[in-house]
């Protein structure tokens, strides 16, 4: 008898043990590279598997699904930032927090001409650029960018999540 409760004694004072230690995962910091199209060197046309290797620090996801919202999305909600997976582009919010290649976030709507060019459309509240790796979209609010949008897809192809 004196065996069977040491030993109902351990199991009770080891098995908690092995369930006091968990590792948060580490998100290295954050930056988007306009120019180029990418965060941390991540495509907006990446998979969510990638984007998750990459970047593990996630606040919600959405899986990639015919019922989906916005067809997949990966949230980065504390950073505002946001992969849109399904559709292949990246949002940026306002409280964005990280470092962008060009001082984009803030910027006068009259000053972007020396970075970006003419838009290629040009709307009340937002302009899209042509780029290299396909579209950006800047959004306006009191004419200062509140918004970033970068996609993979061209303008005629491009479906936002509204």
């Amino acid at each position: 008898m004196k065996p069977l409760i040491i030993c109902l004694l351990g199991a009770l004072v080891v098995l908690p043990a092995g369930a006091q230690l968990k590792t948060t995962p580490v998100c290295p910091g954050v930056y988007v590279d306009l120019l180029d199209g990418t965060v941390n060197g991540l495509e907006p046309d990446f998979t969510a598997g990638q984007i998750k290797k990459s970047l593990p620090c996630f606040t919600a996801e959405e899986p990639e699904s015919a019922t989906s919202r916005c067809g997949g999305l990966i949230a980065y909600r504390d950073r505002d930032i946001y992969f849109y997976t399904g559709r292949n582009y990246v949002e940026i919010g306002p409280r964005f927090k990280g470092k962008l290649s060009l001082p984009l976030m803030g910027a006068s709507r009259n000053s972007l001409f020396k970075w970006l060019g003419h838009p290629r459309i040009r709307d009340v509240n937002w302009d899209a650029f042509q780029t290299q790796y396909g579209i950006l979209i800047l959004y306006y609010r009191g004419g200062r960018v509140n918004r970033i949008q970068f996609s993979t897809e061209s303008t005629e192809s491009i479906r936002l999540c509204e």
